[in-house]
């Protein structure tokens, strides 16, 4: 990265600080990450700036603060490997397979995982095993998962999504339509317990026919 870059991604990372991500492994992999090379080339400036960004296909790439955030959550019970529903431009993969052993993700929309693997591989992780389909029905051969990644709102919780959480493991997940709240479910045994982190705005996650 260009120093202009690299100043530009400290002053993020501080920022998210600012916002409250207090896990340093997260906010050190958000400097270090080029933000600029998962957006079309006219938003690179806005790379850095604390905002979600147009990827195409009707998709977003979320804020860096809410990528940080559900990445932090994400981590808070050292997860080895971790389902991520929705791969959409790569950059919230990117961040989970700096700090996890394995990461599993899953993309409903052909174009866009196309796209973000032949980015992934330019970053050189090795680690990403991608899978073209359902986001609602997850990776059951690859299940169970110590944590669950969805970046986008489901209506309900997903009840598939759900029986592939390991026992203790945890799904970060946006839920609601109109209102849409980020969600941590844990899974001990046959118990499920949820929590409400904080109100957030994302795309739905589609279920049904690929595209």
């Amino acid at each position: 990265m260009s120093q202009a870059v690299i100043t530009a991604a400290a002053n993020l990372a501080r920022k998210l600080a600012e916002l409250g991500i207090n896990n340093n492994k997260v906010l050190d992999v958000v400097s270090k990450t080029p933000r600029q090379h998962f957006i079309d080339m006219a938003l690179a400036h806005k790379a850095f700036e604390n905002t979600a960004l147009p990827i195409g296909s009707g998709q977003t790439l979320s804020q860096p603060y809410i990528v940080a955030k559900m990445t932090e959550l994400v981590l808070a019970n050292s997860p080895k490997n971790v389902l991520e529903i929705g791969t959409g431009s790569g950059y919230q993969t990117a961040i989970l397979a700096q700090l996890v052993d394995q990461v599993c993700t899953v993309e409903r929309i052909k174009s866009l995982q196309v796209q973000a693997r032949q980015k992934l591989k330019w970053l050189d992780l090795h680690n990403i095993s991608f899978k073209y389909g359902d986001g609602w029905k997850g990776w059951s051969n690859r299940s169970p998962f110590d944590a669950i990644l969805v970046t986008a709102a489901a209506r309900s919780v997903p009840e598939s999504l759900v029986h592939q959480l390991a026992d203790g493991g945890q799904m970060i997940i946006p839920v609601g339509e109109d209102i849409q709240q980020l969600m941590r479910i844990t899974r001990r045994g046959d118990q499920i317990s949820s929590e409400i982190i904080e109100p957030v705005k994302f795309v739905p996650l589609v279920d049904g026919d690929l595209e």
